[in-house]
């Protein structure tokens, strides 16, 4: 499938080897992922804005006042009037933004074939994510909504904190009971591949006695790995897009790739300085909110912050700033990727293989976007810089290396 070259002029040219690989998206297919990519570049600036609108709509109508009274009427104990505050809140908020998320979620994914689900089965795991949701989010607010009572001015720091446990709970209990509600997940087969896998994993003493297969095929076609999970619940996952549609060399580049997010600790590192990034927006949150409720709070029939009505208040600060930083918590996961590409490729050792996958991943991800575009919109290296890296990784540590030239119609081979 691919014709092996030697290297022009008695050495490997890295940028020509890259060119090689960059080629192979032309035409139609090239201005599809441009296309798909950019467009998603105004996604979260919509996303936000129909967030607010709907906040907007909870207080201009008072609904937020109706939904705290209505707790009010079920029991006298704070916390489960804030539990119900938010359980309607949220119901509230997925029925009027429902429609952005199907042209999102949906319409959209289904307009660049990149969704295999009808809309049938695509809703009910949009409802099963609902429920819980419905389950999860009162807690969280009756844990916040207890705090801005007990420490009113310092309440964005212990609740920062708060967040970070239950985003740990989740990140513990995410893997077994969670992902098995969207797909089934099944040990990797014995076998070669899986030999690969575990030898690979030892070398750095990565934890590699569960591995895991699941069936995202029946949602959509992109390939997809994780090393997810806490503790006892640490695992390595692969889709089975992954198996059906790459070869073995590019199965080994993905999981070197997935194995260095855990060695570095990658985890961690993102958990803190996201956590960092949203306590800030908490403090903030916790100043600017107390004044939008002084002037605007009878009108709303909020009372005062520590209020639960007061929830689409906090959730429109929060909602801005978590918007303004996106272009930092791009930067952020971008390092991490480009961290574990690094050390995918010295674990697997498979620069054309890591090369071929980061084309693959063009389906969805614009392949060559200017420096300041891909600093401020992608939250991983472009394909560009990923099969740079790799070229670059080859000139230095394979001997004798030899440019690879893919076949016409590479891509599209499954």
């Amino acid at each position: 499938m691919l014709d092996l070259l030697a290297a022009a002029s008695g050495g490997f040219d890295v940028e020509a080897a890259t060119r090689a690989y960059l080629d192979t998206l032309q035409g139609p297919a090239r201005a599809q992922s441009d296309a798909y990519f950019e467009g998603g570049y105004w996604i979260p600036v919509w996303g936000t804005l129909i967030a607010v609108l709907a906040d907007w709509l909870l207080l201009r109508f008072r609904l937020a006042h109706a939904f705290r009274n209505l707790g009010e009427r079920v029991s006298k104990r704070f916390p489960v009037v804030a539990a119900i505050t938010a359980f309607f809140y949220l119901l509230f908020g997925w029925v009027v933004t429902l429609p952005w998320e199907i042209y999102t979620g949906y319409w959209r994914e289904k307009q660049y074939d990149l969704l295999d689900q009808s809309f049938s089965a695509w809703f009910t795991e949009e409802t099963i994510g609902l429920l819980i949701a419905l389950v999860m989010a009162p807690l969280v607010v009756m844990a916040i909504y207890a705090l801005i009572r007990r420490a009113p001015r310092s309440w964005w720091l212990w609740g920062t904190g708060v967040l970070g446990l239950f985003m740990l709970v989740g990140m513990v209990l995410g893997p077994v009971f969670i992902a098995p509600m969207f797909n089934e997940y099944t040990e990797l087969e014995e076998g070669p591949l899986r030999d690969r896998i575990e030898a690979v994993a030892a070398q750095y003493d990565i934890p590699a006695e569960n591995i895991y297969v699941f069936d995202q095929s029946k949602q959509h076609k992109r390939i997809s790995a994780n090393v997810s999970g806490l503790g006892p619940t640490i695992r390595i996952s692969l889709n089975d897009n992954l198996l059906e549609r790459t070869s073995e060399e590019e199965i080994i580049a993905v999981m070197g790739h997935e194995m260095g997010h855990y060695k570095l600790s990658h985890t961690w590192w993102i958990l803190g300085i996201f956590l960092f990034l949203l306590g800030l927006g908490l403090f903030v949150t916790s100043r600017v909110a107390p004044a939008l409720i002084r002037r605007f709070g009878e009108r709303w029939g909020v009372r005062e912050i520590g209020d639960p009505a007061s929830l689409p208040v906090l959730s429109i600060c929060l909602s801005v700033w978590m918007l303004l930083m996106t272009p930092a918590t791009n930067s952020l996961i971008r390092w991490a990727e480009s961290e574990a590409d690094a050390f995918g490729l010295d674990a697997a050792r498979e620069p054309d293989g890591f090369a071929k996958v980061a084309m693959r991943l063009s389906e969805y991800r614009k392949i060559e976007p200017g420096a300041l575009e891909e600093m401020v919109f992608f939250d991983h290296p472009s394909g560009a810089t990923r099969v740079r890296m790799a070229m670059q990784w080859k000139a230095d540590n394979v001997e004798d290396p030899q440019m690879v030239v893919p076949e016409e119609g590479y891509l599209e081979s499954e």
